[in-house]
């Protein structure tokens, strides 16, 4: 037997563990549980929390809109296991809210949407009005308006008006809730309210605060509030922290970091006597619509409400690690089992590393869309691309492959197709690098999606038609220095996106090279 044959099993063997060990360090270092002080007991409640009583099907956008009053009893009864009261936004289908707190033992802060349309700010007013004097015993506040200033929908002025008036209806505190900064853009609307509610949401601010630097920044607005309106009281009405979505600047969201910030804010806060209210009690899937995948991940439940671990045991960045870990390691050996026996040694050793890489990459896609695709569209990007994935897999390990029959066919046929997958993949990076550029905010990065089609046509490059590969090549390739300067320089996504852009260009660039020769 030749030497070269005798290494192919000790190679491939070696491989397979260098591959299996890779794959679960991956998905072990994602998902290992994380133990931080608790923020909440069954002994130790929590002040207040939104709420919002859509189930994961529903949205307010919804015609016709019909609440669940089960899903509401249900949700109340859970949040009174650690909070003290609730924070809602709107009056309308919400009128059976308080009772259903004096259910549970809850107080209530009581919100009316205000908008640009008279007839339905009226509407909220009166209904905010009439529910605030029937239930004195539960409705602690009423707030008039959310966000609305920083919507652009009324002027200060106005606003400033209908709190007098809901003043003058009421005998609770009255206040207005916006983010920080519209508070000190329009000074009218502080001395018509009994209390200031500011919004500190460290992840979406204009510079955003990473969440080393997020529990100072809040304390440093807070303080400087506190002092500017005293002696009017403060209460943070929105501070929190997603746990999935795309990362801005420094700032990353993970379930892992939501527990960092709400466990580290709640003990800031009750150290300090602040008054506060957490967002949000229940994951909004239809919040993904208008604020991309990070919207709609605030919650401190699930949207099947389900504990996530954020106020009080050990959390974890992906629960179901062990579930992927299998179905990638599944993957690894079918494909393993397609492409057959390395042709060479150097082929033994990279046959399983190759396979294992390309599902990691499939499994990272996926888990990444479970979580971030929103739309139809979306998904089929998503099983379009993981399709390009298989395809580009299964090219790259049959080209390492001792092939006969079928799997000399299977790569035949590929083979005359690979320059069509260059193309697509190429197709694909372009328009995500336009889309990470012009158009970022609310897109998630797909490194998982095409970094193994970078890899393998990098290595292996394929004859493709020169006009378009050129075009190709030059929109990712002159894409990564501006995503890189919108994301900036700390944005570890980022940086991510940006080799598999250039390996993508690399690529790209070997296939014109190719065309020359």
């Amino acid at each position: 037997m030749p030497s070269c044959s005798r290494l192919l099993l000790p190679l491939y063997l070696l491989a397979c563990l260098l591959a299996l060990l890779g794959l679960g360090g991956l998905w072990y270092g994602l998902g290992k549980p994380v133990h931080l002080p608790d923020a909440a007991s069954p002994a130790h409640k929590l002040q207040c929390a939104s709420y919002t009583p859509f189930d994961k099907d529903q949205s307010p956008y919804d015609q016709p809109f019909r609440l669940r009053p089960a899903r509401m009893d249900a949700d109340l009864a859970l949040l009174a296991e650690r909070f003290q009261c609730i924070r809602t936004y709107s009056m309308s289908g919400l009128e059976a809210i308080p009772a259903l707190a004096r259910k549970h033992g809850l107080k209530v802060m009581l919100g009316a949407w205000v908008n640009a349309h008279p007839a339905d700010t009226e509407k909220e007013i009166n209904l905010l009005i009439a529910a605030a004097n029937a239930n004195p015993d539960v409705v602690s506040a009423v707030i008039v308006g959310n966000e609305t200033l920083l919507r652009k929908e009324v002027t200060g002025a106005h606003l400033a008006k209908l709190i007098a008036r809901v003043k003058r209806e009421v005998k609770v505190p009255v206040t207005y809730a916006d983010v920080w900064e519209f508070w000190l853009q329009h000074p009218q609307v502080a001395p018509a309210v009994d209390f200031l509610t500011i919004h500190l949401l460290p992840y979406w601010e204009d510079d955003p605060r990473g969440i080393d630097d997020a529990l100072a920044h809040v304390a440093d607005v807070r303080r400087v509030f506190g002092t500017r309106f005293a002696p009017k009281d403060i209460l943070i009405g929105e501070t929190g922290w997603p746990s999935e979505g795309r990362q801005r600047e420094t700032a990353e969201p993970s379930r892992v970091n939501e527990a960092r910030f709400i466990r580290g804010f709640v003990a800031m806060a009750e150290r300090n006597g602040w008054h506060y209210n957490l967002i949000e009690a229940f994951d909004q899937p239809w919040k993904r619509a208008n604020e991309g995948a990070v919207g709609g991940y605030w919650g401190l439940y699930d949207a099947d409400r389900q504990d996530k671990g954020v106020l009080e045991g050990p959390v974890s960045n992906l629960h179901d690690w062990p579930q992927w870990l299998l179905a990638s390691t599944v993957l690894m050996v079918i494909m393993l089992v397609l492409a057959g026996r390395p042709a060479t040694p150097l082929a033994a050793f990279l046959l399983p590393l190759l396979a294992a890489f390309g599902a990691a990459c499939l499994g990272l896609w996926g888990e990444l869309m479970r979580t971030h695709a929103r739309f139809a569209g979306e998904w089929l990007w998503a099983l379009m691309l993981a399709g390009l994935n298989l395809l580009v897999l299964a090219h790259a390990l049959l080209a390492l492959a001792r092939r006969a029959g079928w799997r000399e066919r299977l790569f035949a046929w590929l083979q005359v197709r690979a320059g069509w997958l260059l193309l697509a993949a190429g197709f694909a990076a372009a328009v995500s690098m336009l889309a990470m550029v012009f158009d970022p905010r609310y897109r998630s990065f797909p490194s998982a999606a095409l970094a193994l089609p970078a890899l393998v046509y990098v290595l292996w490059p394929v004859r493709a038609r020169r006009a378009e590969v050129a075009l190709l090549a030059f929109i990712v390739g002159a894409g990564v220095a501006p995503q890189l300067f919108v994301e900036g320089l700390e944005n570890q996504q980022a940086w991510g996106w940006a080799v598999v852009s250039v390996l993508m260009t690399a690529a790209l660039w070997r296939s014109l090279r190719m065309r020359q020769a």
